[in-house]
């Protein structure tokens, strides 16, 4: 299996086995904690070989820098099965995560697992907004 995509995002969406991401981020800006998002999503799309045809459990964390899960795992499973003239298969994921709420400023990260295999991380910082500092989306000096 291969990682094609796996990003934190605004919204994402499938439509006739396309994945559409909107807003790709791994940062956060707030002037208070706890932050909540109102709207985000874990996009990912894994290609699988024919050999890997089957049944498969796929596992997403989200954590704090201290290893403190912030949502319970997303668990879940797949089965796969190929047409005769497939030699790989993609599957898109997405986790809607409406009014996400962050306890305080600091990393964060996103795990991928399929079949108790670790496949990819994602961070995201939640960073302080200081009255001097410049617009959002400018680099800090």
């Amino acid at each position: 299996m291969k990682v094609e995509l796996f990003c934190l995002c605004d919204a994402a969406t499938e439509a006739g086995g396309k994945l559409n991401v909107l807003g790709a981020f791994d940062r956060i800006w707030s002037r208070e904690a706890p932050v909540t998002l109102t709207h985000c999503a874990v996009a990912s799309r894994i290609r699988f070989s024919r050999d890997e045809e089957g049944v498969h459990r796929i596992r997403i964390t989200f954590a704090d820098e201290d290893g403190q899960l912030v949502l319970p795992p997303m668990e879940s499973g797949i089965e796969l099965r190929f047409a005769q003239n497939d030699l790989s298969v993609p599957i898109n994921i997405i986790v809607l995560m409406p009014q996400l709420k962050l306890p305080r400023f600091g990393d964060y990260t996103i795990d991928l697992a399929i079949d108790a295999n670790h496949l990819g991380s994602l961070p995201l910082m939640v960073r302080r907004v200081l009255e001097n500092q410049p617009p959002l989306g400018s680099s800090p000096s």
